[in-house]
């Protein structure tokens, strides 16, 4: 279980100033949301003065004035409120467009700025990062920082320039009354203090509970096949309950802090329209005010506490945000450590050589789930080291065309030898090469474009047939697509879909056998035409033995003046391979023919026979 760790600080500067980074190409957006803010602000603030001059002009005159001046007064007042409210539409309507809008487009900048990490970074980040852990850093920590723009920050904007208009509408008025209203501030802001801690706390423990039900659920649908198959369905609810359970006693406790807070705000605000009232009523009734100065007074103690009230939730938000920052700016920091050299070779095709030089090579550490490269191994004594070794001193040459089987017990390291061709890890020591040149000086995407890889258990994105067969090369003509199908015997099955090669598939190739989405796998492969072809334990496993036999033959011909490494672990079909290298515990032990082999009596004619013996080499 992978628990986020809970950021501390409700505000980081160094996180904000790099949010408003993002800010910064939307500037004339965010000035116009300001300056609606502006004239919002001073609309609010002035709406109690319309009610002080209709009473004091209009409604309770000090002086005896005609009925029909009084009338005229009255609804001057009220147009010119009237007016004002609506320049208070047109301003609001402006900042909360402009703001979202902002925050939409800053998300969307943010959302692919990840995604476009997640795919440079190299495999080895995967090995230690759960899928559902980058899910929420798209997802819901973008929007994070969305609510921190749009409702944290200008939202903070917002409450503060009100609050501060409001009191300095006040204090014009009559200070004396506005001492009075601020008599109960200390004491609002100690509540408010000793509230949003709780609060922060109890945020803080919500977001961890909720990571451990985010990812229960997310192991248990991907999982759900083995737990049916296991008979865990009654264990693994009684998990899920013990997780929501904790989940729901964590939002109880935020839900106690909300139920308390506002409450003793509101509480507090009526105190202050009390004392007000006190105060003020005496100062009425002694004519040294006018009532409707004391209205407008209520009116501004009740606009005051809202934003009062808002502020304790902006620093949620900012708290939130913060956490959100820290955990996506991380990730966009991590180093990219498989990476194109600056001036990286670019090639159009390659003739297939391929040398391994002394290579070690380890995933991470001994007892650490961390990726390789990150810090150079000891030269002196690898094996000594603190390197948790998968291949140990590897050394051969794959001559251009050659055919080449790579054999041993699981955990030999063969697929490590593939992964390095392609270049989804680096070594630690040694060079792998293809063509004479270290796989590191070659641009990425070239290197891969002249590598086809077919695995036994094949990805399928969600889309048409046709489009996974593409990959999103326009240039392929369909009947190019149809003859390499029909190569590898795909064909046939394609043309009894529904709507063949424009049939739509669900998530990882739902609705298909294993052995078709085998044979759509090596289509794949052989349709980009690549200089270097790696077949990873046993691609044609999966199949009935009728399309195994078009595969292998497919395969052969696809082979032919073609580089090609193989993955095997049935020996049987390996044996008109070029060479055989037989790999043990991270070395390679033995190469030859399958005849060469099994004359010297060594490791490979022990797992040769082993696998006879058990029925499973004929």
């Amino acid at each position: 279980m992978h628990e986020e760790e809970a950021f501390k600080k409700s505000f980081d500067i160094k996180l904000a100033r790099r949010i408003l980074r993002y800010v910064r190409p939307y500037w004339k957006q965010v000035g116009l949301a300001l300056l609606a803010l502006l004239v919002s602000t001073l609309t609010a603030a002035s709406t109690p003065l319309f009610l002080k001059y209709a009473i004091d002009h209009a409604i309770v005159p000090r002086e005896v004035l005609p009925l029909a001046q009084r009338y005229e007064t009255l609804l001057l007042i009220c147009a010119l409120f009237f007016a004002v409210r609506v320049v208070d539409f047109i301003a609001n309507y402006a900042q909360v467009y402009l703001i979202n809008w902002v925050g939409q487009h800053i998300l969307y900048d943010l959302r692919s700025e990840i995604f476009a990490k997640l795919q440079r970074l190299h495999l080895g980040y995967f090995d230690r990062n759960p899928v559902g852990r980058l899910m929420t850093r798209v997802t819901s920590d973008v929007d994070a920082i969305n609510q921190f723009i749009t409702g944290g920050l200008v939202g903070l904007i917002a409450d503060f320039a009100l609050i501060f208009g409001l009191m300095g509408f006040m204090l014009a008025l009559d200070w004396r009354l506005a001492l009075v209203s601020f008599a109960i501030m200390p004491v609002f802001l100690a509540v408010t203090t000793w509230i949003r801690g709780g609060m922060r706390h109890a945020y803080r423990e919500m977001r961890l509970r909720l990571a451990r039900v985010n990812a229960s659920l997310q192991e248990n649908l991907a999982g759900v096949q083995t737990t049916q198959l296991f008979n865990r369905e009654a264990q693994n609810t009684r998990q899920f309950e013990w997780l929501s359970s904790d989940l729901r006693k964590a939002w109880v406790e935020i839900i106690k802090w909300f139920a308390l807070f506002f409450p003793l705000v509101g509480f507090m605000g009526e105190v202050t329209v009390a004392l007000l009232l006190w105060y003020g009523g005496g100062q009425v009734i002694q004519q040294t005010i006018t009532l409707g100065l004391l209205v407008a007074f209520t009116d501004y103690v009740r606009q005051l506490f809202q934003p009062l009230q808002d502020l304790s939730e902006k620093f949620n938000i900012f708290q939130g945000a913060m956490a959100s920052a820290e955990r996506i700016f991380s990730l966009l920091d991590t180093p990219e450590e498989v990476a194109d050299k600056p001036g990286a070779l670019r090639v159009e095709r390659f003739k297939g050589q391929i040398d391994f030089e002394d290579v070690w090579f380890a995933y991470g550490k001994r007892g650490e789930a961390r990726p390789n490269g990150s810090v150079e191994a000891d030269p002196s004594s690898p094996e000594e080291g603190e390197w948790d070794w998968v291949l140990k001193g590897v050394s051969f040459r794959v001559r251009p065309g050659e055919k080449v089987a790579l054999v041993g017990a699981t955990g030999a390291g063969k697929t490590s030898v593939i992964s390095l061709i392609a270049r989804f890890y680096d070594v630690q020591r040694g060079a792998v090469k293809i063509d004479g040149r270290d796989v590191r000086e070659y641009a990425q995407r070239d290197l891969r474009r002249a590598i086809g890889i077919v695995l036994q258990d094949p990805f399928l994105f969600s889309g048409t047939i046709e489009s996974n067969l593409r990959l999103g090369d326009d240039s392929l003509p369909l009947a190019r697509i149809q003859e390499v199908c029909a190569f590898v015997g795909a064909h046939e099955f394609i043309l009894r879909l529904p709507q063949g090669y424009q049939t739509v598939l669900h998530e990882r190739g739902g609705g298909l056998s294993t052995g078709q989405k085998q044979l759509l796998a090596l289509a794949r492969a052989i349709l980009h035409n690549p200089d270097i072809l790696l077949i990873l334990d046993e691609a044609t496993a999966n199949v009935d033995a009728e399309t195994e036999q078009k595969m292998q033959a497919a395969l052969e011909r696809v082979m032919q003046g073609r580089t090609s490494l193989i993955i095997a672990h049935r020996l049987s079909t390996i044996r008109h391979v070029d060479r055989i290298l037989v790999f043990r515990k991270g070395r390679l032990i033995e190469e030859g023919t399958h005849p060469e082999l099994l004359a010297k009596g060594g490791y490979y004619t022990r797992l040769y026979e082993l696998q006879y013996a058990h029925g499973s080499g004929g």
